[in-house]
């Protein structure tokens, strides 16, 4: 062992490195020949003798790959100081000390290359996701507005304002457009029976105005099979409803009839139920339907099954209505029950009438008892806007007109309409104005000459 290592010649070292990793062998040498070498230090000199080699095998390749490029004089424009012997800038030989030295995938790959050479590329479709994609260069575009479908919790809250104000205004082509303007999808049958729900609260009117929505969308936005079903929803559902309107059953009898009447339901509804229901309310409404139908076949729409309401009575009788409700009036002194029925008359436009005619009753009553309960009333729907400023303002007008006709059956009425004018302008019913536009009889007379003005009683 020892004359091996006396005849071990030192290999020239070309760097500090390799002379660092000579001295270490040296030492360990040392160690083994002393006998103070063991198991570990001895692994960690075989990895470092490997890593030395591989090291040593790196350094000799590049230096011969240089020198034969130098040789052939292709290295123009090379730097020869360049790090780890690179070549240039784009040279695409393996770092790695592997490989021939040739760029990746035949130069088909890698980031930023167009392929390899004599490659054919096929026409590929247009991707919007693109951020090179032109939308003007694809022809024309239509755009299409997606309404997502209304949800059957918020359905009601949706239809609900729709119908209450189709209450007020009567204009079914709004409702129409404004349904078109909502996705309801396969719950378009339920916008039917909320209707015809909320005109069961309702008045006569009210419910005469759904048949005549039901009848105008039939159809264009609902179909047989969107009725029939929606009344079939409403017949599952009477012991409900009569728990807010006694009179459901009956109620939704005269809708179905006034529905087949007006070809929106098919004649063949009523039958699919015979024999089949077992709930008595559902029972109560086919029959009255059936009732109904049979009374009126020759008659192709049931236009009154609802009555007359609102602005369609004739005049004559709405004044026979105010006359009674009046009379009914000055009898009990109920104002609350005046106020019901008047609403119940709906024609707030026609409210003028019952001015007028409270006005003459009070100038052909005897007494003041009528007068004092006349003020009460107009005072009460004057403070809860029953009788707006221009109706009044036209009854009082009207009583001044006819007057001198009046005074032909009431000789004292212009002195009564003075003292009553002036009553309510003290109990804030009419204004000033109206006031000082009663009419008087001739001239004023005073007490004497000498009274400051004072008018005789």
């Amino acid at each position: 062992m020892a004359t091996e290592v006396d005849t071990r010649s030192p290999a020239p070292q070309k760097d500090g490195a390799n002379q660092h990793f000579s001295g270490e062998e040296d030492a360990l040498n040392d160690g083994e020949i002393n006998g103070n070498w063991t198991p570990q230090e001895k692994a960690l000199h075989e990895a470092r003798l490997k890593a030395k080699a591989k090291r040593r095998q790196r350094k000799s390749s590049r230096n011969s790959t240089s020198e034969s490029l130098s040789e052939t004089g292709e290295l123009a424009g090379g730097d020869p100081h360049s790090p780890k012997g690179k070549v240039g800038a784009n040279d695409r030989k393996s770092r790695t000390g592997k490989g021939r030295g040739l760029p990746k995938k035949g130069g088909a790959g890698g980031k930023g290359v167009w392929g390899a050479a004599g490659m054919v590329y096929e026409d590929e479709e247009p991707d919007a996701r693109d951020p090179n994609y032109d939308e003007s260069s694809q022809g024309d575009t239509v755009y299409a507005t997606v309404m997502p479908e209304v949800d059957e919790k918020e359905l009601e809250k949706t239809v609900n304002p729709i119908v209450r104000e189709y209450f007020e205004h009567g204009d079914t082509k709004e409702v129409q457009m404004l349904l078109k303007e909502l996705n309801l999808g396969s719950h378009k049958y339920e916008f039917s029976s909320l209707a015809v729900s909320l005109a069961l609260e309702g008045k006569a009117s009210h419910r005469e105005l759904t048949s005549r929505l039901l009848s105008d969308l039939s159809g264009k936005l609902l179909s047989q099979s969107d009725l029939a079903r929606a009344f079939d929803k409403m017949l599952k559902e009477l012991p409900d409803l009569i728990l807010d309107t006694p009179e459901a059953p009956q109620m939704l009898g005269q809708f179905i009839a006034r529905a087949i009447a007006d070809h929106i339901l098919p004649m063949s509804f009523l039958d699919c139920y015979k024999g089949k229901v077992d709930c008595d309310h559902a029972r109560v409404a086919l029959d009255r339907a059936a009732v109904l139908l049979r009374m009126k076949r020759e008659i192709l729409r049931l236009d009154n099954v609802w009555g007359v309401g609102g602005g369609q009575r004739p005049v004559k009788h709405l004044i026979k209505e105010m006359n009674l409700l009046l009379k009914e009036y000055l009898t009990s002194g109920d104002v609350l029950e005046a106020e019901h029925c008047l609403r119940d008359l709906e024609v707030p436009h026609f409210h003028h009438e019952l001015v007028y005619e409270a006005v003459v009753m009070v100038l052909e009553s005897k007494g003041d008892a009528a007068s004092h309960a006349i003020i009460k009333l107009l005072q009460t729907f004057w403070k809860i806007g029953l009788i707006t400023v221009d109706q009044m303002n036209r009854g009082f007008q009207r009583v001044y007109d006819e007057l001198p006709e009046i005074s032909l059956d009431v000789p004292h009425a212009h002195s009564m309409i003075e003292n009553f004018v002036d009553l309510c302008h003290q109990e804030s019913v009419i204004t000033k104005q109206l006031r000082d536009a009663c009419p008087s009889r001739g001239r004023k007379r005073f007490v004497s000459e000498g009274d400051g003005g004072l008018i005789k009683d």
